[in-house]
């Protein structure tokens, strides 16, 4: 899939943009890798880590379209990682949320086009279903931006999906993280939003792993979603330290109490598979002439029931604190 390919990564500075290029470099022989960020420390950081001749680093900004086409040029693959994501920060100042999430999404998708790039698989959050806050509001509308440029694309060979998943363990901003910052520190007690809060919890290699899978299963047009589990917001500090006091602190603007990755309202969209669920278009495209139950992989699907919605309250997977520690221990610990 990856052999001989020019892969683009938008936020390749990133905590997943990080896993996915070593990930790439370690499997595959592509021709070029190149690192998409506006940091410049953190791209000096990756040159000092990773030397291997087929990374280019590109410093730019995704709201740049002028620099959002260069960096596209002889570009097969791109994978649309860059975004802002912290929902109180965003709730607070919505313009620079537009300006990165929807405009700069606009902007890859516009030099995808143009430079007829064979696959764009665009990352998104379980906040975009049914959102609630600015966060989940952009990316519902980069999800749509991705879409629906594949009718658009015209007699380009360029397919465009989207893989919206929950929370990565680890991630940047992401509670486990925090409540190890203050156990390291000697707090006294975890704050806690609410006990009964649930989200979808994934590990960052399983994140890329997915996305990784969906280039290879995608004809474009898709929203790829995992089956992963779910776990409390009490599970996850008794998982980091058993014994710690928790507080409630109330929920903070914009969060929701649990999350959800398949809305009814597009079940009768919506495609089972062993491992993933797969939202397929709600209008056909002129040059994409499938029906989504068999993945360009070959895999195998079926529509599932009329009144099927997938969210983090109503899983049929719950990790308990044991099962959640393993999997914090197994992941890469967070150092961005």
């Amino acid at each position: 899939m990856f052999d001989n390919k020019s892969i683009l990564v938008t936020g390749g500075t990133g905590s997943f943009g990080r896993r996915f290029i070593e990930t790439i470099l370690e499997r595959y022989d592509a021709r070029r890798v190149i690192v998409f960020s506006r940091d410049e420390f953190k791209q000096s950081v990756m040159q000092e880590k990773y030397d291997d001749p087929a990374l280019r680093y590109f410093l730019g900004d995704i709201r740049d379209r002028n620099r959002m086409m260069q960096a596209m040029e002889d570009v097969d693959i791109v994978v649309h990682a860059a975004a802002l994501k912290q929902v109180p920060a965003l709730e607070y100042n919505p313009s620079e949320a537009i300006k990165t999430n929807i405009l700069g999404t606009e902007n890859v998708v516009e030099a995808a086009l143009a430079h007829n790039v064979e696959k764009v698989i665009a990352l998104s959050t379980d906040k975009a279903a049914a959102p609630v806050n600015l966060y989940g509001a952009t990316k519902l509308t980069a999800e749509k931006i991705v879409i629906s440029a594949n009718n658009t694309a015209g007699s380009r060979q360029t397919r465009l999906s989207v893989v919206r998943y929950g929370n990565v363990i680890g991630s940047r901003g992401s509670v486990i993280p925090l409540f190890q910052k203050l156990l390291a520190e000697g707090a006294a007690e975890f704050p806690v939003t609410d006990l009964a809060m649930t989200r979808f919890l994934l590990t960052l290699q399983q994140s890329v792993e997915f996305v990784v899978d969906c280039a290879a299963r995608m004809w474009g047009g898709e929203t790829f979603i995992p089956r992963i589990p779910s776990a409390t917001i009490g599970t996850m500090a008794e998982a980091i330290a058993p014994d710690m006091p928790q507080k409630v602190v109330g929920i903070r603007p914009g969060e929701k109490l649990h999350e959800v990755l398949c809305l009814p309202d597009t079940a009768w969209q919506t495609i089972e598979y062993e491992n993933h669920y797969v939202i397929k278009p709600s209008f056909k495209f002129n040059r994409i002439d499938v029906d989504y139950l068999t993945g360009a992989n070959g895999e195998k699907g079926q529509l599932v029931e009329g009144d099927f919605s997938y969210d983090s309250f109503h899983n049929d997977d719950y990790l308990s604190a044991t099962e959640l520690r393993k999997m914090i221990e197994g992941a890469m610990p967070f150092n961005a």
